[in-house]
């Protein structure tokens, strides 16, 4: 079925396995897939919604079973996975962690692979670039599968995507503890990915994509460029896919989507539906050219786009933006902050009224009140926070998700 722009929403939220008291990770995602379908599977299908494995035994991955016609069911979809799977995970003395990274993992000791099924896929990514590092192991994120019908609404989508993509993290960064300390960045998940592919550099790129907007050209200026200095490390051909492109939104013309993969996941669906809520309302805009030509957005070149994604990446909503040319694609005339404008991008395509807006400016109004959470587990843990200190905030936050909360570090 093709669907067309904003036509459906393809949902994944990915989770930590930890033990319940010490929140140590455990690799038992093998064991709760078997425990739900009697073999140890890959996939599992909950009527609308679907669990999958993914490179780590430690991380469980939610989604919509196909893509949602609305956002509005979502949060409670979500939460009832996360309600089934901790009641599951009980019997191993385990529950879900949310946040973009565990704060304690030690990825060069702990990692365990998925030994299972796609295993060769999983393995030649070890082979090649190491998977003992956050930036393999240690990354849990949202991801938002939008989807296109042609090469018209691919180039559009497209465009919009690479120009919001920089300014993300001011909305979703929660990974601002690694290695049982704070990190040097309120999006440390996002730093760490950057140079997970390192050995073959053009798998990532600069994560923003570059402006190529047709399948033809996609395809020949990335993909086949990425599969060819591939090819001399994997002889078996198992990185011969779309999912070989790493960058921080790739084209998935197999399934006629987009997937936006730079949002740390939250302390709870609600808030992670929220935030898709308001990137697609941002996105509608600017393909409807409510304050710039299509044709203009589309010049925007990569390098200035990637300048502002890895400020952004440290400082999260308070990264300064200075370009005049790029606020004016928002409709902002003046400099101002990350945070800032998405103020203005929420009063702007998310005026209050009906249930649903209501609650999506909740949630952030949250975020945008108490700010990004990195910023709230950065203001629960102060300066210079001990191990009892950062364990009582990610005890909280294994909390809110198990009950659907927001969280406030006023509560620890």
């Amino acid at each position: 079925m093709t669907l067309h722009l904003f036509e459906g929403f393809g949902i994944e939220l990915e989770y930590m396995i930890v033990d319940r008291k010490t929140l140590a990770v455990r690799p038992i995602t093998d064991e709760l897939m078997k425990s739900i379908t009697g073999d140890y599977t890959a996939d599992y299908e909950n009527g609308a919604a679907a669990w999958s494995n993914e490179l780590v035994l430690h991380v469980v991955e939610f989604k919509t079973n196909g893509p949602a016609p609305s956002l509005e069911p979502l949060p409670e979809l979500f939460q009832d996975q996360v309600i089934d799977a901790n009641q599951r995970l009980a019997q191993w003395d385990a529950c879900l962690l949310p946040t973009g990274m565990h704060p304690f993992f030690d990825p060069m000791t702990e990692t365990k692979i998925w030994p299972h099924e796609y295993n060769a896929v999983y393995e030649t990514y070890n082979r090649i670039f190491d998977c003992r590092g956050h930036g393999w192991s240690n990354l849990q994120s949202t991801h938002i599968n939008l989807p296109f019908a042609n090469d018209e609404e691919f180039g559009k989508l497209h465009a919009a995507i690479r120009y919001i993509l920089p300014i993300l993290p001011g909305l979703a960064a929660s990974s601002p503890v690694a290695n049982g300390k704070l990190a040097p960045a309120l999006d440390y998940r996002l730093v760490e990915y950057a140079q997970n592919s390192a050995r073959i550099p053009i798998a990532t790129g600069k994560v923003i994509p570059e402006n190529w907007y047709t399948k033809d050209d996609y395809y020949r200026e990335i993909l086949q460029r990425i599969w060819a200095e591939t090819a001399p490390f994997d002889p078996d051909g198992n990185l011969e896919g779309e999912y070989a492109n790493a960058r921080g939104a790739i084209a998935r013309f197999d399934r006629m989507a987009i997937e936006i993969r730079v949002l740390d996941i939250q302390e709870c669906p609600e808030a992670d539906i929220a935030i898709a809520a308001i990137i697609s309302a941002v996105l509608r805009a600017l393909i409807e050219e409510r304050w710039m030509p299509m044709d203009e957005l589309k010049l925007a070149d990569v390098d200035p786009l990637s300048a502002l994604f890895k400020k952004a990446c440290v400082e999260g909503e308070h990264t300064p933006i200075s370009d005049a040319g790029y606020l004016r694609a928002f409709g902002v005339e003046t400099p101002c902050n990350v945070g800032e404008l998405w103020d203005h991008l929420i009063e702007q395509v998310m005026p209050a009224g009906g249930k649903s807006r209501k609650r999506w400016r909740r949630a952030l109004g949250h975020i945008r009140r108490q700010g990004t959470l990195a910023t709230r587990i950065r203001a629960g843990a102060g300066d210079n926070p001990d191990r009892a200190r950062l364990t009582a905030i990610y005890h909280e936050l294994a909390r809110c998700l198990s009950e659907g909360e927001l969280f406030d570090p006023a509560s620890i």
